[in-house]
């Protein structure tokens, strides 16, 4: 494992962070382990947020002991500084910390948000006194939107910028990075997978490798997965024809208007389940049609659930037309059902 000065921050983290939402399935125990290997295996760069459920818990449980052999950090989603304040002391007790090293603004892709955190009475005016109080030690920001991004680097107000970065969203490859590079930022690359739909680890990290001043989070919930992504990191990276082939057929199959399973169109008011019904012609190209509907069932029997009340297109910060692909995805779903009368 090699570790790597993130930015001007003075923090050195491993060149491989862990991204805490998938532990909100495991138990307590299984998440304590999963952690656990994770920092015996050399990464020491941890990455949760307040609306992750019980995450920031499971690694307060799990890392206690190794407060200042880590780099912890975490995100509030709020706009108003009342409630990014709670969020931070919530934050504080949950990880069982002192400090926090990186606190990050959370998902900020719209302009009435950015004006809303830095407004009188906006969430920065937390941030900036919990910083002063030594309760955070650096401020970063995350969003989807690549011109917000690149105002938000120009500002000179963040240490950090989280953005997708994968071989299907390769947005950030270029002036995004340069830019980074250039305010001395460091680089954080969200959905290394690009939200699950890249199924092949080692193609995604060969692709990441090539930009190693960006960080990958890759989400983790087991030992094995942790092996499998660390392990590419212990050998020398070579993309092949074949390989560059490989992405370029990801790209074409995907397009453009894919689910990238961030959840924030979640909950659905009428109990739909979004997330995993957009999923399902992935699903469905993995494995047989008998499988995957069995496999969906719960959440493709939801979908008629679903009154085309827009709520999740105004959430989705890709701005997809998730009841259109719902509906469609359901049609298919149907036709496998069909399959196996």
């Amino acid at each position: 494992m090699k570790y790597l000065e993130l930015g001007q921050t003075g923090l050195t983290v491993s060149e491989v962070g862990f991204g805490c939402i998938p532990i909100i399935r495991l138990s307590s125990k299984e998440a304590i382990d999963v952690l656990s290997y994770g920092f015996d295996r050399g990464i020491n760069f941890f990455d949760t947020a307040n609306a992750y459920r019980d995450s920031e818990q499971k690694i307060g449980m799990a890392l206690r002991g190794h407060r200042h052999e880590i780099v912890l950090a975490t995100k509030t989603g709020k706009r108003d500084a009342a409630w990014a304040a709670l969020h931070i002391e919530n934050s504080l007790r949950m990880l069982q910390t002192e400090y926090i090293d990186l606190y990050q603004f959370h998902q900020v892709s719209k302009k009435e948000d950015w004006e809303a955190i830095i407004a009188p009475g906006g969430a920065m005016e937390s941030v900036l006194k919990a910083k002063e109080q030594g309760k955070i030690r650096n401020i970063g920001i995350t969003s989807h939107s690549y011109s917000m991004s690149l105002e938000y680097i120009k500002t000179g107000l963040f240490a950090t910028i989280m953005f997708p970065f994968s071989f299907i969203e390769e947005k950030a490859a270029g002036e995004m990075l340069d830019l980074s590079q250039e305010k001395k930022m460091g680089f954080l690359a969200m959905k290394p997978f690009g939200g699950g739909v890249i199924d092949n680890a080692a193609l995604a990290f060969k692709y990441l490798r090539q930009y190693p001043e960006a960080i990958p989070i890759p989400g983790f919930d087991c030992r094995e997965y942790i092996d499998e992504v660390l392990t590419m990191y212990e050998q020398p990276n070579m993309i092949t024809e074949e390989d560059k082939a490989s992405m370029e057929k990801y790209r074409q199959d995907l397009g453009s208007g894919f689910c990238r399973r961030c959840e924030y169109c979640q909950p659905c008011p009428n109990g739909v389940m979004i997330t995993a019904a957009m999923a399902y012609p992935h699903v469905a190209k993995r494995m047989s049609p008998a499988v995957s509907v069995e496999f969906s069932k719960n959440a493709m029997d939801s979908v008629p659930k679903c009154i085309n009340c827009g709520e999740c297109i105004k959430r989705c910060p890709y701005e997809l037309p998730i009841p259109e692909l719902l509906n469609r995805n359901y049609e298919m779903y149907n036709e496998h059902l069909k399959l196996n009368k």
